[in-house]
């Protein structure tokens, strides 16, 4: 679920005045004012008249003006009713991305096209919350960045594993990396304690980054929290569960608050994670290739919070929209629906992960979280470079699962009929390259049978076009796949011609369906050193 933009100031308990468009703690007692301007005395005036319970009679101009006055009260709760039932309606719970498999749990109810209209009624969530910020290391520089990072930590039973995070962040990062980022770090903890020993430890170890601006420690001050008590037991949870996700939606809006004007684009992680070398320069290339493209939420990890993209100016409205739905379902639920809700129907999510999760220990009671990102890799420099190509297959295709998903970096694949001898799948470049490596993977995890049995990779040139689409007059055999993958490294060495064409092609019947997860290529350019 997701609610958008009303430029709303933070409301504080002290406050008893109640206005329209204003967020409000669900402690404070009194009616929400999201969709209407009908004041409290007017909401009370319809209740005192029902319950004087005045017999009915022809009443003319009473019963007309008692007709008007209550439309709107009704209206306001019809459409707030209606709002609240198509959010819940979606049916399954996952507990938060500590304690999910990703293998073996339900997905997130999908964000749904219903959803967007009235979401696109509250058009003013542009403004900051008002909250005044404590900082406990480093101030922010007036110029700014491209890209913030921003962490979220509180006290955990067994085991911190900030300081290693921020220590990734920054040794995987170039010298020129550095001058772009800025990271900060929300100390959401009530323990104060803990938080100064924290920030002495960090300054220890992170002076240089400090004095430099890279490098932010924070905290809003528990005044600026609503109520954690008495909150909502959606879906079964244990109450001190639902305390921890909803504190921790809250910790992720003020954080999200703060770092609306540091930078033009704004990423999320969590405080255990290690970072892939030059994730930055992954990055710049991935949102650079999306240019001219609408987006609200770009993923470079599958786990939890971990690696969402964000443009900087979206930052506001999700903030409100956090703490609108703050004790409603954890936050990467709610990051699902807020990019629904602004349009972004499917998941970019990008391959290899830049970002692994370390932590041993959950931030939840300190239980084990062994949580991988099987799409990780060390090197973000790696990632490959699909050059521009069309593609073609005389595979059936399965429903969507088209030839051209299997070429690119988001996270889909193409999935075809059972494959017979001599099928191929190709791939022809818009003009000649140099390609230095080529690794293809068929099958997924949940479908480890779908890959190719028996099948070879072959590299063409001298195009042509043909009735069939364009193909490579002639070929050379780079090699056989083997349990289902392949990978060729040196490629521009081992032939002697710029790649115009690379073919798989099945040397032998199967009976299994046939899953091409990715095809990597990676073109023979300058690579960028640190």
């Amino acid at each position: 679920m997701r609610v958008r933009k009303k430029d709303r100031s933070w409301v504080t308990s002290q406050q008893e005045q109640m206005t329209v468009g204003t967020w409000r703690p669900s402690h404070v007692n009194t009616r929400p004012a999201l969709f209407c301007s009908t004041t409290e005395s007017q909401l009370d005036s319809h209740t005192s008249f029902l319950q004087r319970g005045a017999p009915w009679r022809p009443m003319g101009d009473r019963m007309r003006c008692f007709r008007k006055r209550s439309t709107l009260p009704f209206l306001a709760v019809l459409v707030s009713f209606l709002l609240f039932l198509s959010l819940y309606l979606d049916a399954g719970y996952v507990l938060e991305a500590e304690k999910r498999d990703p293998g073996a749990t339900l997905l997130p109810p999908a964000a749904s096209d219903r959803y967007v209209h009235p979401f696109r009624g509250l058009t003013n969530f542009s403004g900051t919350i008002n909250v005044t910020y404590r900082y406990l290391a480093g101030i922010p520089l007036p110029r700014r960045k491209y890209l913030t990072i921003g962490l979220s930590s509180v006290k955990r039973k067994r085991g911190n594993y900030l300081l290693e995070t921020i220590k990734s962040i920054f040794d995987q990062s170039s010298y020129e990396e550095l001058k772009e980022i800025v990271v900060v770090v929300h100390l959401a903890d009530f323990d104060l304690v803990w938080c100064e020993n924290l920030v002495q430890e960090i300054t220890r170890k992170f002076p240089h980054h400090i004095i430099a601006g890279r490098l932010l420690v924070i905290q809003a001050p528990e005044q600026y929290y609503p109520s954690l008590e008495g909150l909502k037991r959606n879906y079964n949870d244990p109450e001190d569960r639902v305390r921890f996700r909803s504190k921790q939606n809250v910790d992720y809006a003020f954080l999200l608050n703060f770092c609306t004007n540091l930078s033009h684009f704004y990423i999320m992680l969590e405080d255990d994670v290690r970072c892939s070398r030059n994730f930055l320069t992954a990055l710049k290339k991935v949102i650079t290739s999306r240019e001219g493209s609408y987006w609200v939420m770009l993923e470079f990890s599958k786990l939890g919070y971990i690696g969402k993209l964000y443009h900087s100016k979206d930052l506001p409205r999700l903030a409100h929209f956090l703490l609108m739905f703050y004790q409603e379902m954890p936050c990467d639920w709610l990051l699902i629906h807020f990019r629904g809700l602004l349009a972004q129907r499917d998941v970019i999510r990008f391959k290899p992960s830049l970002f692994q999760h370390m932590g041993y220990y959950s931030s939840y009671k300190g239980a084990e979280n062994k949580l991988k990102d099987d799409d990780f890799e060390e090197d973000s420099i790696d990632i490959p470079d699909n050059p521009p190509a069309s593609l073609y297959t005389n595979i059936n295709v399965f429903e969507n699962y088209d030839a051209t998903k299997a070429y690119s970096s988001v996270d889909e694949y193409f999935w075809g009929k059972p494959p017979s001898t001599g099928d191929f799948f190709l791939i022809v470049f818009n003009r000649p390259t140099k390609v230095s490596r080529i690794k293809i993977v068929t099958g997924t995890e949940d479908r480890q049978t779908d890959v190719l049995h028996h099948g070879a990779l072959e590299v063409g040139q001298r195009s042509v076009g043909t009735k069939q689409g364009r193909q490579c007059l002639s070929y050379v055999t780079l090699g056989e796949f083997r349990g289902g993958n392949i990978e060729v490294n040196n490629v521009n060495q081992k032939i002697g011609f710029d790649i115009e064409c690379v073919r798989i092609v099945v040397t032998a019947n199967q009976k299994e369906w046939l899953i091409i997860r990715t095809i990597s290529l990676w073109t023979a350019q300058l690579r960028i050193s640190t």
